[in-house]
């Protein structure tokens, strides 16, 4: 279960028993069904969370009850929300498991303390923080400019085996578009 968690954090370090040991001492394991909550919307975040199996959705819902995916994490993915953590304020956003999922769980006094002691780790952190507000302006981008096909288009491009795992009216939330027209999409394409 640990194997992919210090395979994603700490890549190219050589790390030794005592600190591999540090480190998992420092995660704990959990396991969540489909539909159960990692993190809901209004509380503070108090963990994170590494995604080991399965897939997981960030989402909203705004005051008439329309949900909006802002996120799929699946494996070797983190969840939670570090601004709530950082800052102390409830999060806006709701996080729960797709399918049945394995994740490991650290607190966030012990996330700042492992970055301490690793100091390589904590600056790949902050290049992983930077690669994920890129995509976030992406995205932003993409929904402000390209049409449904070219949002869909985009998003199997990158994320093929994700596009196939979400189901539809989520990938079609996520999208902005509703799942009518993800479905006549989907059939365009595979007219062509």
């Amino acid at each position: 279960m640990f194997e992919s968690l210090l395979e994603t954090i700490a890549g190219g370090m050589n790390l030794n028993a005592e600190q591999i040991d540090f480190i998992r001492s420092l995660w704990k394991p959990r396991q969540l069904r489909r539909g159960q909550f990692f993190q809901r919307a209004g509380e503070v975040t108090t963990h994170g969370g590494f995604v080991v199996r399965g897939c997981f959705r960030t989402y909203t819902i705004d005051a008439r009850g329309k949900e909006t995916i802002t996120h799929f994490s699946p494996e070797r993915s983190f969840i939670g929300d570090i601004t709530s953590a950082v800052t102390g304020r409830p999060t806006p956003y709701a996080v729960d498991a797709i399918e049945p999922s394995a994740i490991l769980t650290i607190d966030i006094a012990s996330f700042n303390r492992m970055l301490e002691t690793f100091p390589d780790m904590a600056r790949e952190y902050r290049f992983g923080l930077q690669r994920s507000q890129g995509a976030q302006q992406r995205r932003i981008a993409m929904s402000l400019s390209a049409s449904a096909e070219e949002r869909y288009a985009d998003f199997i491009a990158r994320h093929p085996a994700l596009a196939a795992r979400v189901p539809q009216r989520m990938l079609a939330s996520y999208l902005g578009i509703t799942p009518e027209t993800l479905s006549r999409i989907r059939r365009s394409i595979n007219r062509s």
